[in-house]
C-alpha cells in the first residue's frame, strides 16, 4: 500500500510518519496489494486534541473514516478499528447477497464476518422525488427550510443531479453526478 500523509496545523515529522505507517501496515493484510491501493492520511492538530482522516482507495471501492481524540496515536488506532469494522460489515453483506465482486481488492479470508441482526439491512422507507431544476443557492434555502442535513436536486447551471449536504466541520458540500441527464 502506498501512503500519503498530510499534516494540517501540524508538521508531519519522521516519527509521526513512521508511527502512522507502522500502525496502518496492519491493514495491508486485508488488501490484495497492487499499484491500485493507495492510502491517504490527513492529521490535524487542534488546541485540544487531534483529528485523523484515513482514506484507502481501491479499484472497486474506497474506505474512509475520521476520528478525533486527545492523542494523535490513539486516534490512528481507533481509525484502524473503524476501518476493520467497515470491512467486516461489508464482507457480511457481500456473503449474504452472494456478491463477492469486491474480493478482487479485499482479502476476504482475512476478515471475520460480523454478527448482524436479520433486519439490519432492511430498507424501511422509500421516497420518490421530482428533481426540479434549481440553482445551488435555491437548494441551500430549501434544505434549510425543511431542516434536513442533505438535499437532492438537479443543478440548472451544471445540468447534473447533485446532493447538497451539511459538513460536520461547518459549511456545505455538494456531490455531483459525473454523468449528465436531460431535465
Amino acid at each position: 500500500m502506498k501512503y500519503q500523509i498530510i499534516g494540517k496545523n501540524i508538521e508531519v515529522t519522521d516519527s509521526i510518519r513512521a508511527a502512522v505507517e507502522e500502525k496502518l501496515s496492519r491493514m495491508d493484510k486485508y488488501f490484495v496489494i497492487n499499484e491500485d491501493v493507495d492510502c491517504r492520511v490527513v492529521v490535524r492538530s487542534y488546541k485540544i486534541g487531534a483529528k485523523v482522516e484515513v482514506t484507502i482507495f481501491t479499484k472497486e471501492m474506497d474506505f474512509r473514516t475520521e476520528v478525533v481524540d486527545a492523542d494523535l496515536y490513539v486516534a490512528v488506532d481507533f481509525a484502524i478499528d473503524k476501518l476493520e469494522d467497515q470491512m467486516r460489515r461489508l464482507k457480511t453483506r457481500m456473503s449474504r447477497k452472494g456478491d463477492l465482486s469486491l474480493g478482487k481488492s479485499i482479502a476476504l479470508e482475512e476478515l471475520e464476518e460480523e454478527e448482524m441482526e436479520e433486519d439490519a439491512e432492511e430498507v424501511v422507507r422509500t421516497k420518490s422525488v421530482y428533481l426540479k431544476p434549481m440553482t445551488l443557492d435555491t437548494a441551500v434555502m430549501k434544505m434549510e427550510a425543511i431542516g434536513h442535513t442533505f438535499f437532492l436536486y438537479y443543478d440548472i447551471d451544471d445540468e447534473r443531479v447533485c446532493v447538497l449536504y451539511k459538513r460536520n466541520d461547518g459549511g456545505y458540500g455538494v456531490l455531483e453526478a459525473e454523468n449528465h441527464f436531460k431535465a
